[in-house]
């Protein structure tokens, strides 16, 4: 329960921060967001483009994630999933505050399930994530980024959200790494969830391929051995 507390504590801080006491938006935001979306990148920030498509990625990255521990859960994992890619935390935060821990997984994985299981998919998103932060660090002007960061409600949030969604991240991986077969209290785990963003495609690309087992065989290991 007090885990569950703290998920709602922290998603209702950041939606009124967000909301209430982040700076304002500014009248080209709805321009801004619509160029972002359909790639009509000239004149915007190359900091601000990689940003927004990173945004995309850590969405995805979740989703090899939830779309597996959701097929244990009592709620579907789908919509908060799929929310993530407009709205991010603001959409993840209630599944984690809702989920329950479970370590396992159960039943046959479906074609949608092993693609998001296959270490080609990480590779992926890990080649794309590199070639979003080399194109913003290499032709992105900070000190306007900066200027945007403190006046423009969109920029800031967006910021925030990049750095919760990377935190986050910690509350998912002990049992992916659990259902495995994986040590998830060793360094292996402390690096995956404390290096933002890399740490989280490393383990994408390395974690072991995800165990079928049926519904039959995990009540029937879980039942006690008569005596």
């Amino acid at each position: 329960m007090l885990r569950k507390t703290i998920f709602w504590l922290i998603w209702l801080g950041f939606s009124t921060y967000a909301f209430v006491f982040a700076p304002p938006n500014q009248p080209d935001t709805f321009e801004l967001i619509k160029n972002l979306s359909i790639g009509q990148w000239q004149g915007i920030n190359p900091l601000v483009v990689a940003l927004f498509n990173i945004m995309g990625v850590l969405p995805m990255i979740y989703s090899c994630l939830v779309f597996i521990d959701g097929r244990v859960q009592k709620i579907p994992a789908w919509p908060f999933a799929l929310g993530s890619f407009g709205v991010g935390a603001f959409a993840l935060l209630p599944y984690i505050a809702l989920r329950e821990s479970n370590p396992h997984f159960l039943g046959q994985k479906n074609t949608f399930i092993k693609i998001l299981d296959s270490r080609v998919t990480g590779i992926l998103l890990s080649v794309g994530a590199i070639i979003l932060i080399v194109y913003g660090i290499a032709q992105g002007n900070w000190s306007d980024f900066v200027q945007q960061w403190q006046t423009s409600r969109f920029i800031h949030v967006m910021s925030l959200d990049f750095c919760l969604l990377c935190l986050l991240f910690a509350t998912l991986v002990g049992d992916d790494m659990a259902r495995r077969g994986m040590n998830n209290q060793g360094l292996f785990w402390w690096l995956v969830t404390f290096v933002p963003l890399f740490g989280a495609l490393i383990y994408l690309c390395l974690r072991k391929p995800l165990p079928e087992v049926s519904s039959q065989s995990n009540q029937s290991q879980q039942k006690p051995v008569a005596t």
